[in-house]
């Protein structure tokens, strides 16, 4: 997405507990000619009413606030509104990272972030797609494979909606395959990739990709380390993986530029 929409400039809400940190972001995308920040907030609460009264295309949270914090509002606007969150967090090591994800968050910054990413990951994130720095995506990752020796999976029932074709499609996703990897595996056509993506957010319930490749690794559809060498998940340079930038995309995600 180049920027801005049809209806005009992006919409985002900044929640941050220090004052200065909060405007300082708001004057950084409020300077570039695409994105209009709607409102600011100080803490969950004051996020969600915010998201509630403007609607805006991106909420951008502070993780850690009094009160209600970043995690507990990114439950509410997730599940309640179509504004999609990237969470901000000082230190990649942050214990809520991972609960941020599945509260349904497209992607998470640093505090330390360069102004042009961070303008850029608004752009990602309304534009459909799922954002993470390279060092979160490793971590996840880490985080969803951590089970001792032994440990039952977490078997997901919601699997069994799923095709053969799509639950194939879903371990590829999960390994790390692009949609012309996954195309080239299964023989089919990138559409038809699109296609099996779409239903299997759609028949599971999910926003994006993260949460994709989240449970296809609790239920034990993908296994850590098992990757065909067309390329890794951290070297993956073509859309629809997770690729070593700044601000990571991954694309392939409902409204994104590439399509499902």
């Amino acid at each position: 997405m180049s920027g801005g929409t049809a209806a005009g400039p992006l919409r985002v809400v900044v929640a941050d507990d220090q004052e200065l940190v909060r405007a300082g972001f708001a004057m950084i995308l409020d300077a570039q000619p695409d994105i209009e920040v709607v409102a600011e907030a100080a803490d969950g609460a004051e996020a969600i009413a915010a998201v509630r009264a403007h609607a805006p295309d991106v909420a951008l949270l502070d993780i850690r606030m009094p009160g209600m914090d970043g995690l507990t509002a990114t439950a509410e606007i997730c599940a309640g509104t179509a504004t999609r969150v990237i969470i901000l967090t000082t230190f990649d090591l942050d214990a809520y990272v991972f609960e941020a994800l599945r509260a349904g968050a497209s992607g998470f910054l640093l505090k330390d972030v360069r102004r042009d990413d961070l303008a850029h990951a608004v752009r990602v994130v309304a534009g459909g797609d799922s954002l993470l720095s390279p060092s979160v995506t490793s971590k996840l990752i880490a985080h969803c494979t951590s089970a001792p020796a032994g440990a039952p999976l977490l078997p997901d029932p919601r699997l069994d909606s799923l095709t053969s074709r799509e639950t194939e499609t879903l371990r590829l996703l999960a390994r790390g395959f692009t949609n012309p990897e996954i195309a080239a595996t299964m023989v089919i056509s990138e559409h038809t990739v699109k296609t099996h993506v779409s239903n299997i957010l759609a028949k599971l319930g999910l926003r994006d990709r993260i949460q994709a490749v989240i449970t296809a690794y609790e239920a034990g559809l993908a296994v850590p380390g098992r990757r065909d060498p067309v390329n890794s998940v951290a070297g993956a340079s073509s859309p629809g993986s997770v690729r070593a930038a700044p601000a990571t995309p991954l694309r392939g995600t409902p409204g994104g530029a590439e399509g499902r």
